[in-house]
């Protein structure tokens, strides 16, 4: 990216696939950088304000990651990554205690693509928090069986910072 970024610097996709990669190694404040410039270069970049939402949610202002996946959807209505950005918003909502809203955007993010473990286990956890154990388990099996080696220790592992 950086190659192609150094003959095109104004390349936005180049910018935001870079931001990605740098929310994925534990740099959101760089992705945010990156992101934010990919947006500056084409302001009707659905995914740009995903993965904004997303840093935002990584950086612990997940009070900010819903307006950029309402963007995102507002630009993309039918885009087939946009269970993604619902996740997004979901794991911002758990990040502010706010469960029930998050039981709402992590089963539409299900509605949209049944096969993202993570979006079950999310599911689950949230549940869990609001006593609804039976349907916390049914939203663990649900991603147990899509990943049976699922573990805690290895998600927190990918989520720290």
């Amino acid at each position: 990216m950086i190659k192609v970024l150094s003959r095109a610097p104004n390349h936005a996709l180049a910018h935001l696939v870079l931001g990605a990669v740098l929310i994925f190694t534990k740099r959101a404040a760089r992705d945010m950088a990156e992101c934010e410039r990919a947006l500056a270069l084409d302001r009707n970049s659905a995914d740009a304000h995903g993965i904004i939402g997303f840093a935002k949610y990584f950086m612990g202002r997940g009070a900010e990651t819903e307006a950029h996946v309402n963007e995102a959807l507002r630009l993309s209505p039918r885009d087939l990554r946009a269970f993604r950005w619902l996740l997004y918003v979901g794991f911002a909502k758990i990040q502010l205690g706010a469960d029930a809203e998050a039981v709402d955007w992590l089963r539409r993010s299900i509605e949209a693509n049944r096969n993202l473990p993570l979006t079950h286990f999310a599911l689950a956890a949230a549940l869990g928090v609001l006593g609804a154990l039976d349907e916390a388990r049914d939203a663990a099996k649900a991603g147990l069986a899509l990943e049976p080696q699922f573990t805690i220790r290895r998600l927190r592992g990918i989520h720290s910072a």
